[in-house]
């Protein structure tokens, strides 16, 4: 099987819906999605199909009404976007991508208490 493309930042908008919903309708994604932004069912509909085709989200077409899943997890394309960022923009430096990352948004404490965790963690100390 081909590896998954990068989602657009609509396809993402759609994907994120499906994680927190699980499998949906399009009626279903088109209500939370029209509640963001000004979207049609139609818009919706066309671009669940097109990610269907790129191999995004899986289509259960077993029922009268269609109903899409992601076809990868929330993490796994989290880490597949970040890697792609990690390349493409940081030469691969995990350092300066978390330095711009702390650098562009206020880390909260319990944020700051788990990056220590992960540190701690990869250095082989305490989990």
């Amino acid at each position: 099987m081909p590896p998954i493309p990068r989602p657009t930042d609509a396809e993402l908008a759609i994907l994120r819906v499906l994680w927190d919903r699980g499998p949906s309708t399009v009626r279903q994604v088109f209500e939370v999605l029209s509640a963001e932004r000004d979207l049609g069912y139609t818009t919706v509909l066309k671009m669940l199909q097109i990610m269907d085709e790129k191999g995004l989200v899986r289509r259960d077409d077993s029922e009268r009404t269609h109903v899409f899943s992601a076809r990868q997890s929330q993490t796994e394309t989290q880490r597949h976007l970040v890697g792609d960022l990690l390349d493409k923009a940081f030469g691969g430096s995990a350092t300066n991508l978390v330095m711009q990352a702390l650098a562009t948004r206020r880390a909260s404490r319990e944020e700051l208490e788990e990056i220590r965790k992960l540190i701690d963690s990869a250095e082989g100390g305490q989990p």
